[in-house]
């Protein structure tokens, strides 16, 4: 008789996968929550961790409690790169010593980037994106100061990816005839990423807040985020245009200032009846708890995000009184949601 005894454990049951996602707090939403659920749904016996940033961490701590998430925090992530590599050489000893079956890559942040090319080099089983040179070069050009700024600073300098498809991510590919549904997360992940079959679930579930659900029982609730990350994409007529909109009989609301807890922002965007926000992470947010959202497109193609709704790209900034028209209009039924979604 063999010494091998039968088990009915299945091989995927000693996976353990790690997801990399360390952008802002609105891709972590739009790409890492999808993401992290579509590996557990095509795992389903395996152990699934994710890494991620800051804000990523109180997302997927509301979206995904089962699942491990760490990371750095808030301004543990250092400006100056040779000690952002001793940060993240640090990521990657902590990572080793998970001994993951799979290390899954979908930064395309350079340090994230020089993380997994660290981990590549170490043997690990990594899939998605690296820095297209190995760590030893790297601190030999640094040290020797021949390193370009632009290996650095651009992606489609210094990212590798052992998705052939991710080529595409540095096409202008919103011109094209296809446009996906979800706008960039879709793009992403479905053709860079070559995950044909992911199904696109990012909701998040909160309860809606009740001071704003009485208000919302006699006027619309307005959520308003005017301000990005990169200081062009913000809205300079803020102020005149949240007094149109209560003087309108609207009820208006705006903060995304990290003043209140993600979940409380999140549930005030479920109690909203619409967002209007400049292209950054409230879309996201609103998205996640199935709010509509008006995007001020600016400079910024609206195909790039597919939002309920949008205005006209333009170097001008929308006047109050045509996003007032706008947002008038979605609520009595006359601006319709076309198909490329401007109204």
């Amino acid at each position: 008789m063999s010494k091998l005894a039968k088990t009915n454990k299945s091989p995927e049951s000693s996976d353990k996968i790690l997801v990399i996602r360390m952008l802002g707090l609105g891709d972590v939403t739009c790409i890492g929550v999808p993401a992290v659920r579509h590996i557990k749904k095509k795992y389903p016996h395996a152990e699934v961790h994710m890494l991620t940033y800051a804000a990523g961490l109180e997302v997927m701590a509301l979206a995904q409690p089962d699942v491990k998430t760490y990371g750095l925090r808030q301004g543990e992530w250092p400006q100056d790169i040779l000690q952002a590599m001793e940060t993240f050489i640090g990521l990657a000893e902590t990572i080793i010593g998970e001994a993951y079956t799979k290390i899954i890559n979908l930064d395309t942040w350079f340090m994230p980037c020089f993380l997994t090319r660290f981990l590549r080099d170490a043997g690990e089983p990594v899939e998605g994106n690296y820095i297209g040179m190995s760590i030893a070069d790297l601190i030999d050009q640094f040290q020797n100061q021949t390193l370009q700024p632009s290996f650095v600073n651009d992606a489609s300098h210094y990212m590798q990816s052992t998705w052939f498809s991710m080529m595409r991510w540095h096409t202008t590919w919103w011109e094209s005839e296809y446009l996906p549904e979800k706008g960039y997360p879709e793009f992403y992940l479905r053709t860079c990423c070559g995950w044909q079959n992911i199904e696109f679930d990012m909701h998040i579930d909160v309860k809606q807040n009740t001071k704003l659900a009485k208000i919302r029982k006699h006027k619309k609730v307005i959520a308003l985020a005017t301000e990005a990350r990169t200081v062009e994409r913000n809205y300079p007529y803020a102020d005149e245009l949240k007094e149109a909109l209560q003087k309108a009989g609207f009820e208006v609301w705006s903060k995304f200032d990290g003043s209140q807890s993600l979940r409380e922002t999140l549930s005030m965007l479920k109690t909203s009846d619409l967002l209007i926000s400049v292209p950054s992470a409230p879309q996201w947010m609103a998205t996640a708890v199935a709010c509509p959202t008006l995007i001020i497109s600016g400079m910024v193609d609206p195909r790039t995000l597919m939002p309920d709704y949008a205005t006209d790209m333009s170097a001008q900034p929308a006047t109050v009184e045509s996003l007032l028209e706008g947002v008038v209009g979605i609520f009595d039924g006359s601006a319709d949601q076309l198909e490329d979604n401007v109204y």
